[in-house]
């Protein structure tokens, strides 16, 4: 007998789970794209977002994932020929300087590895070291999704300035946008690129490069720059549809206009932080749990590093796919896959590490739920796995409403 029934349950780091009213927002007949409404909608958002992004910088939007915003951000940034200093701490981090590579970018990778962040002092020293200036951009991620690593870009910004170096510093938060705590100009980023589908809870198809006054002087020394993700009329339109290279993506504006709403004017940013991060408590909570006395562990050991969007969880090879397959047969639950952090022990994608996204529109139930399934499977399936998870996931839970009864 299967419990497949009842509203299926997205675990995953992205796309997150889509409040409904954004989703009525967008079930709609099309609207006028040359004045009227949608304008006014479009020129609200674009002011929200750079709100969310705490930067008085401009914004860019695209027709694309993320991928199309790390594309644009280096069509805008960097020449071919040029270097860019690319901190890696998973997949994605490598992702994007692949991506610079293919468009003729010298990259030079740093790699911490998959279960650490960026250590400050160690690019400090290269960027003292390279008296020249050779390197043109500092390029990392704020959390790996593969890999569920947070960097510390306050400290990272904060060591590029101290050195005095002129390189653009360019972060991706895909990732983590309204889930992790993000001050673009106080911490000194430069670009910062980004997508709906994660912490802004809309379906995936549009992403978004922010860039402050010293990258868009930058851009304009470049000789060559892609017509479509050129940001200059993206930024300062002459006329709407410049905002977009061509038609606007009029629902996903509906819906990025509602779930902005939410964010800012209903539950407002610091809280929707602060909610990821006690959700996310949860969830490190249960891991350790789970660890305790069996060889899943987080990929991540230090609580100070972990994302507060995704947890990356280890298993015995073999048994991530079997938990996996039975969350999503036996109890319509569908967990996140592994991404990248098998391959050095030759095993296939996946084999032994699973995920779970905590991002977006979450509540303690829906949180609960996923983690007390997983729970289950551990159990149904004779998957070694310490006890008391649920207890120490709703401990968490208790510990941060007293200190918050303690605060008013």
């Amino acid at each position: 007998m299967s419990l497949k029934a009842g509203r299926h349950t997205l675990s995953i780091p992205g796309p997150s789970v889509m409040p409904e009213r954004v989703l009525r927002a967008m079930h709609q007949g099309a609207p006028n794209i040359y004045e009227g409404a949608l304008m006014e909608t479009t020129a609200k958002v674009f002011s929200q977002l750079k709100t969310v992004a705490r930067t008085d910088g401009d914004v860019a939007m695209y027709i694309a994932n993320g991928h199309g915003a790390w594309e644009a951000s280096l069509w805008n940034t960097l020449a071919p020929g040029e270097t860019a200093l690319v901190l890696a701490t998973g997949r994605f981090g490598k992702g994007w300087a692949e991506m610079a590579r293919r468009l003729g970018i010298q990259v030079e990778l740093m790699d911490f590895g998959t279960a650490a962040p960026a250590d400050p002092a160690r690019v400090a020293e290269r960027l003292r070291a390279d008296k020249a200036h050779k390197i043109k951009a500092i390029m990392t991620v704020q959390t790996d999704t593969a890999s569920s690593v947070r960097n510390d870009v306050a400290a990272l910004g904060r060591v590029i300035g101290e050195t005095g170096h002129p390189a653009l510093f360019m972060v991706d938060c895909i990732a983590s946008l309204a889930c992790e705590r993000f001050e673009m100009d106080a911490w000194g980023v430069d670009v910062m690129v980004a997508g709906c589908q994660k912490g802004l809870m809309v379906p995936p198809g549009t992403s978004f490069v922010f860039a402050n006054d010293r990258a868009q002087k930058a851009q304009a020394r470049l000789e060559r720059v892609s017509p479509y993700f050129d940001w200059a009329p993206r930024m300062n339109p002459q006329m709407f549809y410049q905002r977009f290279g061509g038609t606007a993506p009029t629902h996903h504006l509906f819906g990025l206009d509602v779930a902005l709403d939410m964010i800012l004017e209903e539950e407002g940013l610091e809280n929707v932080w602060r909610r990821h991060e006690t959700l996310a408590g949860c969830v490190w909570a249960a891991v350790d749990a789970w660890s305790a006395t069996s060889e899943i562990h987080p990929n991540i050991n230090d609580l100070a590093h972990r994302s507060c969007a995704v947890t990356t969880i280890h298993t015995r090879p073999g048994d991530a796919p079997l938990l996996r397959r039975w969350c999503e047969e036996e109890a319509n639950l569908t967990l996140g896959i592994g991404l990248g952090l098998d391959d050095a022990s030759g095993l296939p994608p996946g084999e032994s590490l699973f995920r779970i996204g905590h991002m977006g529109h979450l509540s303690p139930p829906m949180i609960l739920g996923t983690l007390a399934t997983v729970d289950a499977g551990l159990k149904s399936l004779g998957i070694a796995h310490g006890h008391g998870a649920m207890e120490a996931a709703t401990a968490a839970l208790t510990v941060i409403g007293t200190a918050a009864k303690a605060a008013e």
